[in-house]
């Protein structure tokens, strides 16, 4: 079966996190993905860490498999001729530089159309192309602190709370990404390519989603609420014997089944708790009840009456639990592939499952340069010697 994207040529002159992560998908999907990286030092998580798998840190590896590596050195003019060659040769092209930056080097988005005009060029930034803070540099930390979303989490009587993984920039990445595809689709109507313009900013905003349109119609502005939820009850954590316990129960036939799996029938049909709306209007009365009934259950008793009356819950799991989740094991959500500088480890797997198309895990995240030969003579028709020459001369 072939992969989706077989036979699209990705330029991708991404680094750290929200553009490797958009061209990982579209590599895991079947593009051919060319990774350009500074002779010097590469992309800059080469260097973060530690952790790092005998020198190659553990940071590059999760968002660069399915790449090969090129060096290349954009600051010389024979550096520039051959990115405008791949630029040629290419079906999308990605970046994440500070906005400027490729225009600086002689490359605006007017003069990539000229070179090809059915390239798809996505730009990914921290406020995007337009706008009056369109310069600055976006890093996710800044980003979930402007857009809204450390307002929201965290307790109530904390301090604003960054969400544990890098959602500003892996949001991003996924729109990227979408965006990337949209393009590609457009071009089979138009047989032009067009830019895509992609604001980190943006993307926290989308994700407000309900707590802006409730901000939207009272004016009045969100709190941060733990792990509750505005608008059901009981949607949260309750602490038990053992551990905490996330629970969800999203509407009143739920509310039904519930009181009865548990044994709180008396409260089923108390007109305090009985419809939703009550509910969050009575929340602080329901939470006396059920916290200290919750408190008195071990974790996996509570977990197993709850799933065999089809109640939504779980336990919280720590990253070691979460990996070895039978669920996720059978998904292949974690698989196991052999880095020819590090060894053999795992990494997480491929999230989108498609019948006829699957993507695949074909190649580990490369070695600095790895590929650099292999390019330029398959794509570009350079000589050995010739190669060597750029060598020499610190082009690539």
């Amino acid at each position: 079966m072939n992969a989706p994207l077989k036979d699209i040529k990705v330029l991708d002159l991404t680094r750290i996190l929200a553009g490797p992560y958009c061209t990982m998908m579209l590599g895991d999907m079947g593009a051919e993905v060319i990774k350009i990286e500074n002779p010097k030092n590469g992309d800059d998580t080469r260097g973060w860490g530690p952790p790092f798998l005998n020198g190659v840190s553990t940071y590059f590896i999760s968002v660069n498999r399915n790449k090969k590596s090129i060096t290349l050195n954009l600051k010389e003019n024979a550096g520039k001729d051959i990115l405008r060659e791949l630029i040629r040769n290419c079906d999308v092209m990605v970046e994440n530089f500070r906005p400027g930056t490729l225009d600086n080097l002689g490359f605006p988005w007017a003069d990539i159309q000229k070179i090809n005009e059915r390239i798809i060029f996505a730009s990914v930034s921290g406020f995007g192309q337009t706008g009056p803070r369109k310069n600055e540099p976006g890093f996710d930390v800044v980003i979930q602190g402007e857009g809204g979303i450390m307002s929201i989490t965290g307790e109530p009587d904390g301090p604003p709370t960054k969400v544990g993984a890098s959602i500003g920039d892996i949001t991003a990445g996924m729109l990227a990404a979408q965006g990337i595809l949209l393009a590609l689709y457009a071009r089979e109507k138009t047989g032009k390519g067009q830019m895509v313009d992609i604001s980190m900013l943006d993307g926290q905003i989308s994700l407000l989603t309900y707590h802006a349109n409730a901000f939207f119609a009272t004016g009045t502005i969100p709190g941060r609420r733990g792990n509750r939820h505005p608008s059901i009850t009981p949607y949260e954590t309750y602490k038990c014997k053992d551990g905490y316990l996330n629970l969800g129960v999203g509407n009143d036939s739920l509310w039904e089944k519930f009181c009865d799996a548990v044994g709180l029938e008396k409260i089923k049909n108390d007109s305090r708790f009985q419809i939703n709306a009550e509910r969050v209007r009575n929340r602080i009365e329901l939470e006396k009840i059920l916290i200290p009934f919750f408190e008195n259950y071990e974790l996996q008793k509570m977990i197993e009456i709850l799933r065999n009356a089809g109640i939504p819950c779980g336990a919280i799991n720590n990253l070691e639990d979460a990996l070895n989740n039978e669920q996720v094991i059978q998904r292949e959500m974690v698989q196991e592939i052999d880095i020819p500088e590090a060894g053999k480890t795992k990494i997480t797997g491929i999230p989108i499952k498609m019948s006829e198309t699957p993507g695949d895990i074909r190649i580990p995240p490369p070695s600095l340069g790895e590929h650099t030969n292999q390019i330029l003579e398959d794509y570009l028709n350079f000589t050995k010697s010739e190669i060597q020459d750029l060598r020499q001369k610190n082009i690539i």
